[in-house]
């Protein structure tokens, strides 16, 4: 509790000089490594500008060389949204209710919040303590803060939903140790994370550009555009079910958000190669066709962990061809022949929720294309 009447003593009360260097008036000093005419100390040239490995100061947002990174920036921005705004009364009611879901479905539901509880997590670990120290970009930068507030949204979106239906909360946030499908994708993405996050790790060299861009490639196209699908998907159809729909709901806001997030990470992948065409090696391309065979196989097992019997008309042999669909279309996104024979897509209604084509949501509570007030045209 504050004490008004405490006594100060006026050397206590009176503001204490800045450390020097810190004061405005007095000049940093130039390291005598470094001279006036070192990139860093100059003016930025917008050609100067690098994702990885550049020499420009990473503090001055403009001039703008990546505006596709800016860009999406803003969008996100834009669609902004809390977990909160979300009613979750009929959910709760549903999940009360003994006959409201079977045990399939039930089990889907937890085994599903389960894995993605501490998933975004993961991918905000790995943003905030890996790849943002070692992106060059301050217009890419920019778009990691926001996507790391993004994976903290969505986090609080999952623990939200298990507290609105009063599930077991040390089941479901064990599960990625409990649980082994859900164990076993993680275990995979973890010595990647930890590549990144290893204070001594620097970019510069050969082995280790392509130790972060292989890092980039698993959470983009594998994390963010492969192992969230079955689990959009489960959710997302029972919400075409009229079930579970605030539940639905937010994992439609949060397949929004990651579309974006996949897409960011896929044009940064692409800028990456073609500013260091030395990295995109043969061997190195197959490594991650490796990683990505890899990652549809454990995708796979998750769904025929999840679902064990067919459940809102679908099973998990459905799922073998959507997995391989999208790992094909990923693939083709930053520059890898397709791994798999040509796949059809099981489910077109998912690639129309991920399009956000749409003016509302299936479940007809909110309208889910809006835009913050700030973004918004009236004319």
């Amino acid at each position: 509790m504050l004490v008004w009447e405490e006594n100060i003593s006026p050397s206590a009360a009176l503001p204490q000089p800045l450390p020097v260097g810190l004061r405005g008036d007095v000049p940093l000093p130039t390291p005598a490594s470094e001279s006036a005419d070192a990139p860093e100390l100059r003016r930025v040239n917008v050609a100067d500008k690098r994702i990885i490995n550049g020499r420009t100061d990473v503090n001055q947002l403009v001039p703008f060389k990546y505006k596709w990174a800016w860009e999406k920036y803003l969008s996100t921005c834009a669609n902004h949204w809390m977990p909160q705004e979300v009613n979750m009364s009929r959910d709760i009611a549903l999940w009360k209710d003994p006959n409201g879901l079977t045990d399939d479905e039930r089990r889907l539901v937890k085994r599903n919040l389960g894995f993605f509880v501490t998933a975004d997590s993961l991918a905000a670990n790995n943003i905030v303590l890996g790849t943002y120290r070692h992106i060059t970009a301050p217009e890419c930068r920019q778009f990691l803060l926001r996507q790391a507030f993004e994976e903290a949204i969505h986090t609080h979106a999952y623990q939200y939903i298990v507290e609105s239906l009063g599930l077991d909360e040390g089941e479901v946030f064990n599960a990625y140790h409990e649980v082994g499908s859900i164990r076993a994708k993680d275990e995979f993405l973890i010595p990647f994370i930890d590549t990144l996050t290893n204070p001594h790790f620097t970019t510069g060299t050969l082995e280790n550009d392509q130790a972060l861009l292989r890092s980039l490639i698993v959470f983009a196209c594998l994390m963010e555009g492969l192992f969230f699908y079955v689990g959009f998907t489960q959710i997302l159809a029972l919400g075409r079910q009229n079930k579970m729909t605030g539940a639905a709901e937010q994992y439609q806001y949060i397949l929004r958000d990651e579309s974006m997030h996949c897409n960011f990470g896929i044009d940064l992948i692409n800028q990456i190669k073609l500013e260091n065409p030395h990295l995109w090696t043969p061997q190195f391309r197959e490594e991650i066709r490796a990683l990505f065979r890899q990652a549809v196989d454990l995708e796979y097992a998750y769904a025929e962990d999840t679902m064990p019997r067919g459940v809102l008309g679908l099973n998990a042999p459905m799922f073998k061809g959507y997995l391989r669909y999208i790992a094909n279309r990923r693939a083709q996104q930053i520059g890898i022949e397709t791994l798999f024979r040509q796949e059809e897509n099981p489910f077109p209604w998912m690639s129309e929720m991920t399009d956000l084509k749409k003016e509302r949501n299936f479940f007809e509570t909110r309208v889910i294309e809006y835009q913050s007030g700030g973004a918004l045209s009236w004319d």
